[in-house]
């Protein structure tokens, strides 16, 4: 996910015992939102040693109390759905009803973590001589770095899970989308969580985000964002052979064979690609089609990329709304230039970080827009002419986090799925990211898995213990 502009380790720091403001805009207009304390060296050293002692005593607690405290604060989360949604909107730009989801979506991840907390179990080993058990315990503190483009679910995709397995939790959020951070910490608070054990530390990626991947209290970073950030944040903590979970970019192929249904493979095509805006690791930005049906294909895809309504992310009706910051909106107008061929809606004028909705035909396999991460509303076309070079395609860029396939035939589902490089792939579907199945990529897309029914270990150590029968 290309944010570098926000949380790059590598930008010239300011002093990290400074203080400091974020700024928070309104993507749609521009307008401040809030304004909110950055996070000092100092800070975070103080909330890493409240974490420590919070910790304890939450790990302490019976499992079923850990569950039933996790169960509260779903339920808060839930009578908070209409109140968090509004929030995003106004810091994100996202269409109010992709907000309303991703509230609700928190509160999902909550009550299914909590689910873990009574079956995070070890194992009885057969050995000679005595009985060989394992124990799973907690880290200790965990620090999240949380991105913006989908500030509250990611940031839950590491809090629950970690919370329910018995440590506390630091929740980085990026710059630009602070505010739904702290009032999940508040609204946990709320619920009855013991103090300190959630906090979030608002802040730059070279001040609060460094302080926190370098700090010795710290057992694990959870980190999404890009792929060059996440290579930083690793070298970092190989210094302290501290554990990390890195959820990096992608830039998912959706791959139409001529015997799918194309009507309903078109029909989905343009959402598969511009929810959120195109900010999304799993958008399917790469649309590959057997040459056999590929101008039937365009003619039914290019109707609904125009029809797609860009406006007021507030408004009920609207589909698609900004991008994230003026950065972005750069970013991606440099993948564009001129009058490249193609298809393109529209989008309003004025204040605002707009851009329309781009389907680019006629490109080079190889060209920028057609491997590399754009992160915006912006999609290429390209035909192939069998499975084998369907899979060529799909395969050519650095990244494998996700992907689509669509056709009626089950077995060249399986092959292509299994020879696809990617973690998560979707036949006749574009759907990637489950909160009951394992998430996370291949290649330059990430290490490690977030969700599902593993989700509780990742945040674990496992300890071994051997009882002798033979004394």
């Amino acid at each position: 996910m290309p944010h570098e502009h926000e949380d790059d380790p590598l930008r010239p720091p300011r002093d990290p015992g400074a203080p400091y403001e974020l700024t928070v805009l309104n993507p749609a207009t521009e307008e401040v939102v809030a304004t909110v304390p950055g996070a000092t060296a100092a800070d975070v050293d103080r909330a890493v040693t409240r974490a420590a002692a919070a910790q304890r005593g939450w790990a302490a607690l019976a499992p079923a109390d850990r569950a039933r405290a996790l169960r509260r604060f779903a339920a808060a989360v839930d009578a908070r759905i209409g109140e968090l949604a509004a929030l995003e909107v106004r810091e994100a730009g996202h269409t109010i009803g992709n907000a309303r989801w991703e509230a609700g979506n928190v509160r999902d991840l909550l009550d299914y973590a909590a689910g873990g907390v009574e079956r995070l179990t070890g194992r009885q080993i057969p050995v000679p001589g005595g009985i060989d058990l394992t124990i799973l315990e907690p880290l200790g503190v965990i620090g999240v770095i949380a991105p913006w483009n989908f500030p509250m679910p990611i940031a839950a995709w590491g809090v629950a899970p970690a919370l329910a397995a018995g440590n506390a939790v630091l929740l980085k959020p990026a710059e630009t989308t602070p505010l739904t951070a702290l009032r999940l910490a508040e609204v946990g608070r709320e619920a009855g969580l013991p103090e300190h054990l959630f906090q979030v530390l608002p802040g730059t990626g070279p001040v609060a985000g460094d302080a926190l991947v370098a700090h010795p209290g710290v057992a694990k970073i959870v980190f999404t964002g890009s792929t060059r950030v996440g290579k930083a944040i690793m070298a970092k903590c190989a210094a302290q052979v501290k554990r990390v979970t890195l959820e990096l970019g992608g830039k998912s192929p959706n791959i139409v064979f001529a015997d799918a249904d194309i009507e309903a493979a078109a029909a989905s095509a343009p959402m598969a690609f511009l929810d959120n805006s195109g900010q999304d690791c799993c958008a399917r930005t790469r649309i590959l089609v057997q040459d056999t049906v590929y101008d039937r294909f365009l003619e039914l895809l290019a109707p609904g990329i125009e029809a797609v309504r860009v406006g007021d992310p507030a408004d009920e009706r609207t589909q698609m709304g900004p991008l994230i910051s003026r950065a972005q909106l750069d970013r991606v107008r440099g993948y564009v230039p001129g009058e490249l061929p193609g298809v393109r809606g529209d989008c309003p004028t004025g204040p605002g970080f707009w851009f329309p909705p781009t389907l680019l035909t006629g490109l080079a396999p190889d060209a920028p827009a057609a491997v590399e991460e754009v992160f915006g509303p912006v999609a290429v076309v390209l035909p192939f002419t069998d499975e084998d070079d369907a899979v060529r395609l799909a395969n050519a860029t650095e990244y494998g986090l996700s992907g689509s396939l669509w056709t009626r035939d089950l077995g060249r589902a399986l092959r292509v799925s299994r020879a696809v490089a990617a973690g998560n792939l979707s036949v006749n579907s574009h759907s990637s990211v489950r909160y009951w199945t394992p998430f996370g990529g291949y290649k330059q897309s990430g290490l490690g898995r977030e969700l599902g029914p593993d989700a509780l270990t990742a945040f674990t150590e496992t300890k071994n213990i051997f009882l002798s029968t033979e004394v």
